[in-house]
Protein backbone atom coordinates (compact mmCIF):
# COMPACT_ATOMS: atom_id res chain seq x y z
CA UNK A 1 0.00 0.00 0.00
CA UNK A 2 2.79 2.43 0.90
CA UNK A 3 4.52 1.87 -2.42
CA UNK A 4 1.35 3.00 -4.19
CA UNK A 5 1.17 6.11 -2.02
CA UNK A 6 4.79 6.86 -2.82
CA UNK A 7 4.31 6.36 -6.54
CA UNK A 8 1.21 8.59 -6.49
CA UNK A 9 2.81 11.49 -4.64
CA UNK A 10 6.04 11.32 -6.65
CA UNK A 11 4.08 11.11 -9.90
CA UNK A 12 2.04 14.17 -8.93
CA UNK A 13 5.18 16.15 -8.24
CA UNK A 14 6.76 15.08 -11.50
CA UNK A 15 3.68 16.43 -13.28
CA UNK A 16 3.61 19.67 -11.28
CA UNK A 17 7.31 20.28 -11.83
CA UNK A 18 7.55 19.55 -15.54
CA UNK A 19 4.03 19.80 -17.01
CA UNK A 20 2.21 22.56 -15.10
CA UNK A 21 3.39 25.49 -17.18
CA UNK A 22 6.54 26.08 -15.14
CA UNK A 23 4.32 27.86 -12.59
CA UNK A 24 7.00 27.63 -9.92
CA UNK A 25 9.64 29.62 -11.81
CA UNK A 26 8.08 32.95 -10.72
CA UNK A 27 9.40 34.52 -13.90
CA UNK A 28 6.39 36.46 -15.23
CA UNK A 29 7.44 40.08 -14.69
CA UNK A 30 6.75 43.43 -16.28
CA UNK A 31 9.46 44.34 -18.79
CA UNK A 32 11.87 47.10 -17.91
CA UNK A 33 10.41 50.17 -19.55
CA UNK A 34 12.05 51.72 -22.58
CA UNK A 35 10.29 55.10 -22.55
CA UNK A 36 12.71 56.87 -24.88
CA UNK A 37 11.17 57.55 -28.24
CA UNK A 38 7.69 56.38 -27.24
CA UNK A 39 5.18 58.75 -28.77
CA UNK A 40 1.87 57.36 -27.53
CA UNK A 41 0.89 57.52 -23.87
CA UNK A 42 -2.85 56.75 -23.55
CA UNK A 43 -4.97 58.48 -20.92
CA UNK A 44 -5.53 56.62 -17.64
CA UNK A 45 -7.76 57.05 -14.61
CA UNK A 46 -6.88 55.21 -11.41
CA UNK A 47 -9.85 54.06 -9.32
CA UNK A 48 -9.11 53.33 -5.66
CA UNK A 49 -11.76 51.82 -3.35
CA UNK A 50 -11.02 52.68 0.27
CA UNK A 51 -12.85 51.52 3.38
CA UNK A 52 -11.43 52.69 6.73
CA UNK A 53 -7.97 53.25 5.28
CA UNK A 54 -6.92 56.43 7.11
CA UNK A 55 -3.82 54.79 8.72
CA UNK A 56 -2.33 53.64 5.40
CA UNK A 57 -3.24 56.49 3.03
CA UNK A 58 -0.23 58.69 3.95
CA UNK A 59 2.02 55.77 2.88
CA UNK A 60 0.18 54.80 -0.30
CA UNK A 61 -1.88 57.60 -1.83
CA UNK A 62 1.12 59.92 -2.51
CA UNK A 63 2.69 57.11 -4.57
CA UNK A 64 -0.36 57.13 -6.84
CA UNK A 65 -0.51 60.90 -7.10
CA UNK A 66 3.18 61.20 -7.99
CA UNK A 67 3.33 58.68 -10.84
CA UNK A 68 5.81 59.68 -13.53
CA UNK A 69 3.53 59.34 -16.52
CA UNK A 70 3.63 61.37 -19.73
CA UNK A 71 0.00 60.86 -20.68
CA UNK A 72 -3.14 62.32 -19.13
CA UNK A 73 -3.68 60.80 -15.69
CA UNK A 74 -6.17 61.27 -12.86
CA UNK A 75 -6.97 59.50 -9.59
CA UNK A 76 -10.46 58.84 -8.20
CA UNK A 77 -10.57 57.56 -4.61
CA UNK A 78 -13.96 56.15 -3.61
CA UNK A 79 -14.74 56.27 0.10
CA UNK A 80 -16.53 52.97 0.66
CA UNK A 81 -18.79 54.03 3.56
CA UNK A 82 -15.86 54.48 5.94
CA UNK A 83 -16.25 55.43 9.58
CA UNK A 84 -12.71 56.69 10.24
CA UNK A 85 -12.50 59.86 8.13
CA UNK A 86 -10.97 58.19 5.07
CA UNK A 87 -12.49 60.72 2.66
CA UNK A 88 -11.19 63.70 4.62
CA UNK A 89 -7.71 62.17 4.93
CA UNK A 90 -7.60 61.53 1.17
CA UNK A 91 -8.73 65.08 0.39
CA UNK A 92 -5.97 66.55 2.57
CA UNK A 93 -3.34 64.48 0.77
CA UNK A 94 -4.74 65.33 -2.66
CA UNK A 95 -4.89 69.07 -1.94
CA UNK A 96 -1.18 69.02 -1.24
CA UNK A 97 -0.53 67.49 -4.67
CA UNK A 98 -3.08 68.51 -7.31
CA UNK A 99 -6.69 69.60 -7.61
CA UNK A 100 -7.12 67.34 -10.65
CA UNK A 101 -7.73 64.25 -8.51
CA UNK A 102 -11.02 63.68 -6.72
CA UNK A 103 -12.61 61.84 -3.79
CA UNK A 104 -16.05 60.31 -4.18
CA UNK A 105 -18.28 58.96 -1.44
CA UNK A 106 -19.97 55.74 -2.46
CA UNK A 107 -23.74 55.66 -2.26
CA UNK A 108 -25.48 53.03 -0.19
CA UNK A 109 -24.84 49.54 -1.55
CA UNK A 110 -27.82 48.39 -3.62
CA UNK A 111 -29.16 44.85 -3.25
CA UNK A 112 -27.16 42.22 -5.11
CA UNK A 113 -23.84 44.08 -5.05
CA UNK A 114 -20.68 43.20 -3.13
CA UNK A 115 -19.28 46.19 -1.29
CA UNK A 116 -15.91 46.53 -3.01
CA UNK A 117 -17.35 45.98 -6.48
CA UNK A 118 -19.95 48.68 -5.85
CA UNK A 119 -17.22 51.12 -4.76
CA UNK A 120 -15.21 50.32 -7.89
CA UNK A 121 -18.29 50.81 -10.05
CA UNK A 122 -18.86 54.24 -8.49
CA UNK A 123 -15.27 55.15 -9.36
CA UNK A 124 -15.59 53.91 -12.93
CA UNK A 125 -18.76 55.99 -13.29
CA UNK A 126 -16.77 59.07 -12.25
CA UNK A 127 -14.25 58.43 -15.05
CA UNK A 128 -16.76 59.73 -17.58
CA UNK A 129 -16.93 63.01 -15.68
CA UNK A 130 -13.27 63.77 -15.06
CA UNK A 131 -11.75 62.23 -18.22
CA UNK A 132 -14.40 61.23 -20.79
CA UNK A 133 -11.81 60.05 -23.30
CA UNK A 134 -9.84 57.89 -20.85
CA UNK A 135 -8.52 54.77 -22.58
CA UNK A 136 -7.57 52.73 -19.52
CA UNK A 137 -8.90 52.27 -16.01
CA UNK A 138 -6.37 51.32 -13.34
CA UNK A 139 -7.99 49.49 -10.41
CA UNK A 140 -5.73 49.46 -7.37
CA UNK A 141 -6.23 49.00 -3.64
CA UNK A 142 -5.74 51.72 -1.06
CA UNK A 143 -3.16 49.72 0.88
CA UNK A 144 -0.64 49.44 -1.97
CA UNK A 145 2.41 51.61 -2.49
CA UNK A 146 3.64 51.99 -6.08
CA UNK A 147 6.99 52.77 -7.63
CA UNK A 148 6.81 56.16 -9.44
CA UNK A 149 7.13 54.42 -12.83
CA UNK A 150 4.76 51.56 -12.14
CA UNK A 151 1.82 52.88 -14.16
CA UNK A 152 4.06 53.57 -17.13
CA UNK A 153 5.37 50.00 -17.05
CA UNK A 154 1.83 48.60 -16.91
CA UNK A 155 0.78 50.72 -19.88
CA UNK A 156 3.87 49.80 -21.90
CA UNK A 157 3.10 46.12 -21.31
CA UNK A 158 -0.52 46.55 -22.39
CA UNK A 159 0.29 48.62 -25.45
CA UNK A 160 3.28 46.67 -26.73
CA UNK A 161 1.56 43.28 -26.39
CA UNK A 162 -1.93 44.48 -27.38
CA UNK A 163 -3.40 43.28 -24.08
CA UNK A 164 -6.90 43.94 -22.75
CA UNK A 165 -6.04 43.44 -19.09
CA UNK A 166 -2.71 43.63 -17.28
CA UNK A 167 -2.47 42.68 -13.63
CA UNK A 168 0.36 42.13 -11.18
CA UNK A 169 0.37 40.39 -7.84
CA UNK A 170 1.90 42.98 -5.55
CA UNK A 171 4.56 42.06 -3.03
CA UNK A 172 2.87 41.19 0.26
CA UNK A 173 4.29 41.95 3.69
CA UNK A 174 6.36 39.23 5.33
CA UNK A 175 6.93 41.01 8.61
CA UNK A 176 6.90 38.54 11.48
CA UNK A 177 7.42 34.81 11.77
CA UNK A 178 3.92 33.75 10.79
CA UNK A 179 3.97 35.95 7.68
CA UNK A 180 7.35 34.50 6.64
CA UNK A 181 5.90 31.01 7.03
CA UNK A 182 2.53 31.63 5.34
CA UNK A 183 2.74 34.47 2.81
CA UNK A 184 5.27 32.99 0.34
CA UNK A 185 3.32 29.69 0.28
CA UNK A 186 0.17 31.63 -0.56
CA UNK A 187 1.91 33.16 -3.58
CA UNK A 188 3.24 29.73 -4.54
CA UNK A 189 -0.19 28.09 -4.23
CA UNK A 190 -1.80 30.82 -6.33
CA UNK A 191 0.77 30.31 -9.10
CA UNK A 192 0.14 26.57 -8.97
CA UNK A 193 -3.63 26.98 -9.26
CA UNK A 194 -3.38 29.52 -12.06
CA UNK A 195 -0.02 29.04 -13.81
CA UNK A 196 0.85 32.54 -14.97
CA UNK A 197 2.25 31.36 -18.33
CA UNK A 198 -1.10 29.65 -19.01
CA UNK A 199 -3.03 32.77 -17.97
CA UNK A 200 -0.87 34.78 -20.36
CA UNK A 201 -1.45 32.36 -23.25
CA UNK A 202 -4.42 33.56 -25.30
CA UNK A 203 -5.03 30.03 -26.60
CA UNK A 204 -5.74 28.67 -23.11
CA UNK A 205 -8.91 29.20 -21.11
CA UNK A 206 -7.03 29.68 -17.84
CA UNK A 207 -7.77 33.21 -16.54
CA UNK A 208 -6.78 34.99 -13.35
CA UNK A 209 -5.91 38.43 -12.04
CA UNK A 210 -4.77 40.12 -8.86
CA UNK A 211 -7.25 42.80 -7.87
CA UNK A 212 -4.72 44.91 -5.99
CA UNK A 213 -3.27 46.20 -9.26
CA UNK A 214 -5.23 45.75 -12.47
CA UNK A 215 -5.12 47.84 -15.65
CA UNK A 216 -7.98 47.30 -18.09
CA UNK A 217 -8.88 48.92 -21.39
CA UNK A 218 -12.00 50.98 -20.90
CA UNK A 219 -13.75 49.82 -24.12
CA UNK A 220 -13.16 46.22 -23.01
CA UNK A 221 -14.69 46.92 -19.62
CA UNK A 222 -17.73 48.37 -21.33
CA UNK A 223 -17.93 45.45 -23.78
CA UNK A 224 -18.22 42.86 -21.00
CA UNK A 225 -20.97 44.86 -19.28
CA UNK A 226 -18.89 46.89 -16.84
CA UNK A 227 -18.45 45.95 -13.22
CA UNK A 228 -22.15 45.21 -13.01
CA UNK A 229 -21.27 41.93 -14.71
CA UNK A 230 -19.51 40.82 -11.51
CA UNK A 231 -21.62 42.83 -9.09
CA UNK A 232 -22.28 39.97 -6.66
CA UNK A 233 -18.75 38.53 -6.64
CA UNK A 234 -17.42 38.39 -3.10
CA UNK A 235 -13.96 38.01 -4.57
CA UNK A 236 -13.86 39.74 -7.88
CA UNK A 237 -10.58 39.92 -9.76
CA UNK A 238 -10.47 36.51 -11.44
CA UNK A 239 -14.17 36.82 -12.24
CA UNK A 240 -13.30 39.96 -14.18
CA UNK A 241 -10.30 38.30 -15.84
CA UNK A 242 -12.39 35.36 -16.97
CA UNK A 243 -15.00 37.62 -18.54
CA UNK A 244 -12.29 39.61 -20.31
CA UNK A 245 -10.58 36.50 -21.65
CA UNK A 246 -13.91 35.07 -22.77
CA UNK A 247 -15.58 38.19 -24.20
CA UNK A 248 -13.05 41.03 -24.22
CA UNK A 249 -12.87 41.07 -28.00
CA UNK A 250 -14.05 39.02 -30.93
CA UNK A 251 -12.54 35.57 -30.50
CA UNK A 252 -11.48 36.20 -26.90
CA UNK A 253 -9.61 38.82 -24.94
CA UNK A 254 -5.94 38.94 -24.02
CA UNK A 255 -4.95 38.86 -20.34
CA UNK A 256 -1.54 39.07 -18.69
CA UNK A 257 -0.71 38.35 -15.04
CA UNK A 258 2.68 38.71 -13.42
CA UNK A 259 4.55 39.31 -10.19
CA UNK A 260 5.24 42.91 -9.25
CA UNK A 261 8.64 44.36 -8.54
CA UNK A 262 7.26 47.89 -8.32
CA UNK A 263 4.28 47.63 -5.95
CA UNK A 264 4.09 46.65 -2.31
CA UNK A 265 1.26 46.03 0.12
CA UNK A 266 1.70 48.00 3.34
CA UNK A 267 -0.89 45.86 5.11
CA UNK A 268 0.49 44.29 8.28
CA UNK A 269 -1.17 40.91 8.73
CA UNK A 270 -0.66 41.03 12.51
CA UNK A 271 0.49 37.47 13.05
CA UNK A 272 -1.38 34.23 12.54
CA UNK A 273 -4.78 35.64 13.52
CA UNK A 274 -4.66 38.36 10.88
CA UNK A 275 -3.75 35.98 8.07
CA UNK A 276 -6.28 33.45 9.34
CA UNK A 277 -9.12 36.00 9.30
CA UNK A 278 -8.37 37.12 5.76
CA UNK A 279 -8.21 33.61 4.32
CA UNK A 280 -11.15 32.24 6.29
CA UNK A 281 -13.28 35.18 5.10
CA UNK A 282 -13.39 33.96 1.49
CA UNK A 283 -11.92 30.47 1.19
CA UNK A 284 -15.24 28.63 1.16
CA UNK A 285 -16.57 31.09 -1.42
CA UNK A 286 -13.71 30.03 -3.70
CA UNK A 287 -14.99 26.47 -3.35
CA UNK A 288 -18.42 27.78 -4.47
CA UNK A 289 -19.86 26.88 -1.07
CA UNK A 290 -19.65 23.20 -1.98
CA UNK A 291 -18.99 20.66 0.75
CA UNK A 292 -18.06 18.14 -1.92
CA UNK A 293 -15.43 20.54 -3.29
CA UNK A 294 -14.18 21.15 0.25
CA UNK A 295 -13.69 17.42 0.80
CA UNK A 296 -11.96 17.04 -2.55
CA UNK A 297 -9.67 19.98 -1.80
CA UNK A 298 -8.66 18.55 1.56
CA UNK A 299 -7.91 15.15 0.06
CA UNK A 300 -5.91 16.74 -2.76
CA UNK A 301 -3.88 18.96 -0.40
CA UNK A 302 -3.20 15.99 1.89
CA UNK A 303 -2.00 13.86 -1.02
CA UNK A 304 0.15 16.56 -2.60
CA UNK A 305 1.69 18.26 0.43
CA UNK A 306 1.21 16.15 3.55
CA UNK A 307 1.79 12.59 2.28
CA UNK A 308 5.43 13.05 1.13
CA UNK A 309 6.85 14.13 4.52
CA UNK A 310 4.69 11.60 6.35
CA UNK A 311 6.11 8.77 4.23
CA UNK A 312 9.59 9.92 5.25
CA UNK A 313 9.05 10.81 8.91
CA UNK A 314 7.05 7.66 9.68
CA UNK A 315 9.66 5.33 8.16
CA UNK A 316 10.79 4.06 11.60
CA UNK A 317 7.23 2.76 12.11
CA UNK A 318 6.30 1.46 8.66
CA UNK A 319 9.81 0.36 7.58
CA UNK A 320 8.98 0.52 3.86
CA UNK A 321 12.13 1.91 2.28
CA UNK A 322 10.71 2.26 -1.25
CA UNK A 323 7.67 4.22 -0.01
CA UNK A 324 9.90 6.45 2.12
CA UNK A 325 12.29 6.98 -0.80
CA UNK A 326 9.53 8.03 -3.17
CA UNK A 327 8.09 10.32 -0.49
CA UNK A 328 11.52 11.87 -0.01
CA UNK A 329 11.91 12.42 -3.76
CA UNK A 330 8.49 14.11 -3.88
CA UNK A 331 9.45 16.29 -0.89
CA UNK A 332 12.67 17.30 -2.66
CA UNK A 333 10.76 18.31 -5.81
CA UNK A 334 8.27 20.24 -3.69
CA UNK A 335 11.05 22.13 -1.90
CA UNK A 336 12.97 22.75 -5.12
CA UNK A 337 9.95 24.25 -6.90
CA UNK A 338 9.19 26.41 -3.85
CA UNK A 339 12.66 27.95 -3.79
CA UNK A 340 12.07 30.64 -6.50
CA UNK A 341 9.12 32.02 -4.55
CA UNK A 342 11.19 32.11 -1.37
CA UNK A 343 13.90 33.94 -3.30
CA UNK A 344 11.28 36.39 -4.60
CA UNK A 345 10.43 37.22 -0.98
CA UNK A 346 14.08 37.19 0.12
CA UNK A 347 13.51 34.31 2.52
CA UNK A 348 16.07 31.60 3.39
CA UNK A 349 15.99 28.31 1.53
CA UNK A 350 15.77 26.45 4.85
CA UNK A 351 12.07 27.34 4.86
CA UNK A 352 11.44 25.28 1.70
CA UNK A 353 10.92 21.91 3.47
CA UNK A 354 8.35 23.60 5.75
CA UNK A 355 5.85 24.07 2.91
CA UNK A 356 3.75 21.09 4.14
CA UNK A 357 3.27 22.85 7.49
CA UNK A 358 1.96 25.94 5.72
CA UNK A 359 -0.34 23.74 3.61
CA UNK A 360 -1.74 22.12 6.73
CA UNK A 361 -2.50 25.54 8.25
CA UNK A 362 -4.22 26.70 5.05
CA UNK A 363 -6.34 23.55 5.12
CA UNK A 364 -7.42 24.41 8.66
CA UNK A 365 -8.26 27.98 7.57
CA UNK A 366 -10.46 26.65 4.79
CA UNK A 367 -12.31 24.28 7.10
CA UNK A 368 -12.87 27.23 9.44
CA UNK A 369 -14.20 29.27 6.51
CA UNK A 370 -16.76 26.55 5.78
CA UNK A 371 -17.80 26.37 9.43
CA UNK A 372 -18.25 30.15 9.53
CA UNK A 373 -20.48 29.94 6.47
CA UNK A 374 -22.47 27.17 8.12
CA UNK A 375 -22.93 29.39 11.19
CA UNK A 376 -23.90 32.45 9.15
CA UNK A 377 -20.64 34.29 9.89
CA UNK A 378 -18.94 34.12 6.50
CA UNK A 379 -17.52 37.05 4.53
CA UNK A 380 -17.16 39.63 7.31
CA UNK A 381 -14.68 42.32 6.29
CA UNK A 382 -13.94 45.57 8.15
CA UNK A 383 -17.13 45.32 10.11
CA UNK A 384 -19.34 44.68 7.09
CA UNK A 385 -20.90 41.31 6.44
CA UNK A 386 -20.75 40.31 2.80
CA UNK A 387 -23.65 38.31 1.53
CA UNK A 388 -22.68 34.67 1.45
CA UNK A 389 -24.37 31.95 -0.50
CA UNK A 390 -24.11 29.64 -3.43
CA UNK A 391 -24.46 32.49 -5.93
CA UNK A 392 -22.32 35.11 -4.27
CA UNK A 393 -19.38 34.49 -6.60
CA UNK A 394 -21.29 33.95 -9.79
CA UNK A 395 -22.30 36.04 -12.74
CA UNK A 396 -25.72 35.48 -14.23
CA UNK A 397 -25.85 32.12 -12.52
CA UNK A 398 -22.51 30.92 -13.96
CA UNK A 399 -20.00 30.14 -11.22
CA UNK A 400 -16.71 31.96 -11.62
CA UNK A 401 -13.59 31.38 -9.58
CA UNK A 402 -12.34 34.62 -8.06
CA UNK A 403 -9.29 35.54 -6.05
CA UNK A 404 -7.98 38.21 -3.80
CA UNK A 405 -5.70 37.95 -0.80
CA UNK A 406 -7.56 39.94 1.41
CA UNK A 407 -7.85 38.16 -0.80
CA UNK A 408 -7.11 34.81 -2.43
CA UNK A 409 -7.84 31.46 -0.85
CA UNK A 410 -4.94 29.16 -1.64
CA UNK A 411 -6.68 26.32 -3.41
CA UNK A 412 -9.87 24.98 -4.94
Amino acid sequence: MLIYAGVLTFGIWLYLTFARGGFWKADQRLPRMAAQGRRRWPSVVAVVPARNETPVLPMTLPSLLSQVYRGAYRVVLVDDNSSDGTAEAAQRIMRATSSAHIVRRACAIPPGWAGKVWALAQGVEAVSEIMPDAEYVWLTDADIRHNPHHLARLVVRAEDADLDLVSVMVELSVQGGWARLLIPPFVYFFQLLYPFPWVNDSTRACAAAAGGCLLIRRPVLERIGGLAAIRNALIDDCALARLVKRNGREGGGRVWLGLADGAWSVRDYEGLSGIWQMVARTAFAELRYSWLRLGAALVAMSTVYIAPPLLVLLYPWHGHIAGAGLGFAAWILMSWTYHPTLRLYRQPIVLAPLLPIAALIYMAMTVDSALRYLGGRGGVWKGRAQKGGRHSSSVSGNPLPDHRFDHHPPFT
